[in-house]
């Protein structure tokens, strides 16, 4: 696709840093960079070159790239410079580029969106390359990664080609059933595939959740008792004063958060207001939410103290759950050896005890319930829906023998029509605007 218009961006962090990068992408690129830099430069190759402003000042000296379409990232002819990163030289330079006829600043997104509509990745390949660039944690990483290089659609062009070839082994065999070169009878084979095909999608939309936690986080809750040694947990997990704690029973009303990285994953710990019979009004609230937020954990933390245990109920949650020793520090002889049996970990705040083989048990928990990196999962809900509206056509067409095989057939189409809207094969016009809105300006 020939676009008119050139588009120019910072695509480096935030100003001042050392270096700023500024991209330009479009027909006027070669035209730009001979302009700013006094001549042409070689292709694939950096040249350090003054970079002379409009009026004929300088504005920098710098590093100069060029990369000609379509061997490029847009799949048009690309140019960077490389200048210091202090805001004024940045801001003369976008200046001084948007200021050529036929260049303008980029819209959020928009380097990205070329190079999609210009064959140079697909839309699953999009999405990943968003993640790659958020990626905070390890895995984050090798999972943005793996579905950067092609992983993910891969599996979905896989699964197509086998439905367009089993549509067009049906349509033969409707319209050239007299043919010698039609194989008699190919609808066993192919609603066997069909069948098969049905399975590995239903197992691939079952990993969703496991792409979930590596994206957004595995959700570890705290609960217990009053005064059981929540907040001090917290606190000591985020190594820092984040949560109140007293020796007042509810002081805890509302729910606090903090990021770990534990194992590479991404985990989210919360600490909510103690459990107990009979609170007051405002603390009613906050056990509420309390228990509301257990409901969706991927583990729970129930801590109980040691020295003075006290029963918080009914664990409000069918999540996984590690039974918490705490406040270790005010048992000790016999009485700590027989409580401590009670429990999966044994921890005192004041002592640091137990401190690292708590998170060591957290961090393998969250590594275990995504099984491996390497799985090709789904990535986002966009994928689920058009693969379970897939598997639904599918499911029509494998169970509609009355219907006659032309209606089978185009099940047979409309499934793989949605397996192509997962990468962007056939028309998605209605959902770029939203994609590529996620992506910052300059990528």
């Amino acid at each position: 696709m020939i676009l008119s218009d050139s588009i120019v961006a910072l695509s480096s962090g935030r100003l001042p840093a050392g270096i700023a990068v500024i991209r330009i992408s479009g027909p006027k690129t070669r035209f730009v960079v001979e302009a700013i830099a006094g001549g042409m430069v070689k292709e694939r190759a950096a040249a350090y070159r003054k970079l002379i402003a409009t009026d004929g000042s300088v504005i920098d000296h710098g590093v100069v790239l060029f990369f000609p379409g379509p061997g490029s990232f847009t799949g048009e002819d690309v140019a960077e410079f490389q200048v210091h990163g202090g805001r004024a030289v940045a801001a003369k330079m976008l200046e001084t580029i948007a200021g050529f006829e036929g260049v303008r600043h980029a819209e959020p997104g928009e380097f990205t969106r070329r190079a999609f509509l210009n064959g140079r990745l697909d839309l699953v390949e999009t999405e990943a390359l968003a993640d790659l660039v958020n990626a905070e944690t390890e895995a984050q990483r090798r999972f943005a990664v793996r579905n950067a290089e092609g992983a993910q659609s891969e599996l979905y062009a896989e699964w197509r080609r086998r439905l367009i070839h089993a549509r067009a082994m049906i349509e033969a065999e409707i319209d050239f059933a007299e043919e010698d070169d039609v194989p008699g009878s190919v609808s066993d084979a192919v609603w066997s595939d069909v069948r098969a095909l049905i399975g590995e999608i239903d197992r691939h939309v079952d990993g969703f959740r496991a792409a979930e936690i590596i994206r957004d986080g595995f959700e570890v809750v705290i609960l217990g008792a009053p005064n059981a040694g929540k907040s001090s947990l917290f606190n000591a997990l985020a190594k820092r004063e984040a949560a109140i704690v007293t020796d007042e029973p509810g002081t805890t009303r509302d729910l606090l958060e903090v990021v770990l990285d534990l194992e590479g994953m991404r985990v989210w710990v919360t600490d909510t207001a103690g459990l107990r019979a009979a609170p007051g009004k405002v603390e009613a609230i906050g056990i509420e939410k309390a228990r509301a937020k257990a409901g969706g954990a991927d583990l729970l933390l129930l801590l109980e103290d040691m020295a003075l245990p006290v029963d918080p109920g009914a664990v409000p949650s069918d999540a996984p759950l590690l039974r918490i020793g705490a406040k270790a520090d005010l048992v000790a002889g016999e009485l700590l050896v027989d409580r401590a049996k009670l429990y999966d970990v044994v921890i005192s705040i004041r002592t640091g005890t137990g401190l690292s083989d708590l998170l060591a048990e957290v961090g393998r928990r969250a590594a275990a319930s995504v099984g491996e990196i390497g799985d090709v999962l789904p990535s986002r809900l966009r994928h689920v829906e058009l693969l379970k509206d897939a598997n639904d056509h599918l499911r029509t067409a494998l169970a509609g023998h009355e219907r006659g095989q032309e209606l089978r057939a185009e099940e047979l189409r409309l499934a793989s029509d949605r397996l192509g809207r997962i990468t962007g094969a056939v028309d998605v016009e209605d959902m770029l605007d939203v994609i590529f809105s996620q992506f910052c300006i300059g990528k």
